[in-house]
């Protein structure tokens, strides 16, 4: 099943996320592509990030980043 556009724009969030630190959130603004606020929607309603608007990785928006950084870095 291939991927849907959806979920890779979910993961496109998530691997701007600094999995270094903790206290390294991200913020969308209302002015980003309406498909990067939607992503950011479905992120927060999934409980993977704190805030509706990006905030900070929830422990299960950790793993989630960490094995979608580690495929991006296979795939690239």
């Amino acid at each position: 099943m291939p991927y849907k556009a959806e979920i890779v724009e979910e993961l496109n969030i998530l691997a701007r996320y600094n999995l270094d630190s903790t206290q390294e959130g991200l913020k969308i603004h209302s002015s980003a592509e309406p498909s990067v606020i939607e992503a950011t929607q479905r992120l927060f309603d999934k409980g993977l990030i704190s805030q509706i608007d990006g905030g900070y990785l929830t422990s299960l928006g950790q793993k989630a980043a960490e094995y979608g950084q580690k495929l991006l870095q296979i795939l690239g």
